[in-house]
């Protein structure tokens, strides 16, 4: 896999060196993107980028919210479009949902000027599993999640604990204690959304080779033995006491505060870090996210995104050059990469020579080189159009056996099997 990526980015430069987008004054209008976070931002630092090639296309970006940009899609589908914008953010592992519920609400980028499918081979073929259907592409591929460690070094090293020596979940385990002795328990290696997210055990389950479906999206597949793995790791973590229950703020809170010492999230929580705790340059570090057992996989992926046009969009030609810029040109990628952390899926941009920096902030680590080089080793997953009702029964799943009310994680895990299956009408895979 990783040679294919190698290979890829190779063509990939060619055809970007030799298919520079083309600007046009005469492109006028106005364009709203929404989209949440630091997605958003990272969308508004290519504006002014995207408006030297076309100065007459004002573009605004709204910042809606992660929960509400998905939920405002879904109504504004089900209401006929009308009240959707230009250009819509979505995450991949939801994206299923909206082609397979609402089929005409948005855009095919094959009927846009250049086709999508003209751009195909500038971003790895697992990015557009979820945003095609047969022949028409729905979305143009944005960010990935490699999954890393993100770590304050200096906490670390006051109780003695070097990176480099944890390799697995156990490993981990061990230096969560010392951190905590070191430091009076006042400060934790992470923070689960336990009760609020099951992002920990997606995490861990495609860390596994498991998640809540198969890969050809007609089977259940939770309660295979990848998943209870992951199941089981999130619980070991808990009852060891290294470890805080919270949700995205409370975690956001905690590292700003200095008493949790690592944030397990896909690299596009770089930016969230950096941005929200600017006074703690040169504190933090990355490494892989440990393995299940010595030796085992060291990678996952949580998260990526992509940008659709709704059907209804009134500029789809604007809408459109303002997607290709931003996704499918160098300069829009690495933007996004410099100021907000978020990890570029198109080839050409993971070759760039700022890549290769070392990061300031980071302790001049060379990040970017740790966080795409776990790619190739990310297993493959895919949420399929009921991501959402899994998530929901896995969350009530993983509360209830972190508090004990199932003998095993293959209990827990077998009914949440029939519940999903109930849920969607997909048997569970034997």
């Amino acid at each position: 896999m990783k040679r294919l990526l190698v290979l890829g980015a190779a063509l990939a430069l060619t055809l970007a060196s030799a298919q520079q987008m083309q600007g046009n004054p005469n492109l006028r209008g106005e364009i709203t993107v929404w989209s949440w976070d630091i997605a958003a931002k990272a969308l508004e630092a290519n504006i002014p980028g995207f408006n030297k090639l076309f100065p007459n296309v004002k573009v605004k970006v709204l910042d809606i919210g992660n929960q509400a940009t998905y939920d405002r899609g879904l109504a504004g589908c089900a209401a006929g479009g009308g009240d959707l914008p230009d250009v819509y953010s979505i995450e991949n592992n939801e994206a299923e949902v909206f082609w397979a519920r609402f089929p005409n609400c948005f855009t095919d980028m094959n009927t846009l000027q250049p086709a999508a499918s003209t751009l195909r081979n500038q971003f790895p073929a697992f990015k557009w599993t979820e945003l095609t259907v047969g022949n028409k592409v729905f979305a143009m591929p944005w960010d990935s999640g490699p999954v890393v460690m993100f770590y304050r070094r200096d906490i670390y090293n006051q109780a003695g604990v070097n990176p480099n020596t944890i390799r697995t979940w156990d490993d981990f385990i061990a230096a969560g204690k010392k951190i905590a002795a070191a430091t009076n328990n006042r400060v934790k290696v992470g923070v689960i959304a336990n009760g609020q997210d099951d992002e920990w055990f997606r995490m861990l389950a495609n860390q596994n080779g498991c998640f809540y479906f198969n890969n050809e999206a007609n089977a259940v597949t939770v309660n295979q033995p990848g998943c209870v793995t992951a199941l089981e790791t999130v619980k070991k973590l808990i009852d060891a006491g290294i470890v805080m229950q919270g949700g995205w703020n409370e975690q956001i809170q905690a590292f700003k505060a200095g008493t949790v010492a690592t944030s397990m999230f896909g690299a596009w929580y770089e930016g969230t870090i950096r941005s929200n705790a600017p006074e703690q340059s040169g504190k933090w570090g990355v490494y892989p996210m440990p393995a299940s057992r010595p030796g085992g996989v060291r990678a996952a992926n949580l998260g990526g995104s992509a940008l659709a046009i709704p059907a209804s969009s009134r500029n789809k030609e604007a809408a459109w050059a303002f997607v290709r810029y931003a996704l499918g040109t160098t300069e829009g990628q690495v933007t996004m990469l410099k100021e907000y952390g978020l990890v570029p899926s198109l080839l050409a941009a993971t070759r760039d020579p700022y890549v290769n920096q070392p990061q300031p902030y980071w302790g001049n680590q060379r990040i970017w080189q740790v966080v795409l080089g776990t790619l190739g080793s990310v297993p493959a997953a895919r949420g399929t159009q009921f991501f959402q009702e899994a998530r929901a029964i896995m969350v009530k799943t993983q509360a209830d056996y972190v508090a004990g009310r199932f003998p095993s994680a293959k209990a827990a895990l077998d009914a949440a099997a029939q519940q999903i299956s109930q849920a969607t009408g997909l048997p569970i895979a034997r």
